[in-house]
């Protein structure tokens, strides 16, 4: 597919996705914060890029993501985070989400496939009854333990205290 792509809007986003079902790619979904990327990020991408053709990450806004983990997150600013994102092998395209949940972003993309980390079970996964719907997997993949954004920002402020 050439260089990873920000896709800044919706309308985008559609035509992208009309384009890769044209050429029959099975496209891979997963999203998050992705505040301080880390090997435990890496690994995740590397496995959900294995499972398609084309792996479109859904990133928190940083407004998204300071109603979800409080007003002193994120720790880098979405642009910062977006980039970091796109210069990462597995992923093929990112795009921002303001939403609490990435629910329509998984409806406009309609992904084969839905990845979360292993620390979600199935029944918490947004869009996982949407995805199945129409015969879509949902896949967790086993998160690495003793690694985590909050657990280096807990560490960094004990360094610091």
């Amino acid at each position: 597919m050439g260089t990873a792509r920000l896709i800044t809007d919706r309308r985008s986003l559609r035509r992208l996705i009309a384009r890769l079902q044209q050429d029959n790619k099975k496209i891979v979904f997963t999203n998050g914060c992705f505040d301080i990327v880390h090997a435990g990020h890496t690994a995740y991408l590397i496995s959900a890029k294995k499972r398609g053709d084309i792996l479109i990450v859904g990133l928190n806004s940083d407004a998204s993501v300071r109603s979800i983990k409080g007003p002193r997150r994120p720790i880098n600013d979405q642009r910062s985070r977006a980039a970091v994102l796109l210069s990462l092998r597995p992923v093929d395209y990112v795009c921002v989400f303001d939403e609490p949940t990435p629910l329509e972003l998984i409806k406009i993309v309609r992904p084969d496939v839905l990845v979360k980390g292993g620390d979600w079970r199935k029944g918490e996964i947004v869009g996982a009854g949407f995805v199945e719907s129409y015969r879509g997997r949902v896949v967790t993949i086993p998160v690495v333990r003793r690694i985590s954004t909050t657990k280096i920002i807990e560490r960094i402020c004990k360094l610091y205290a």
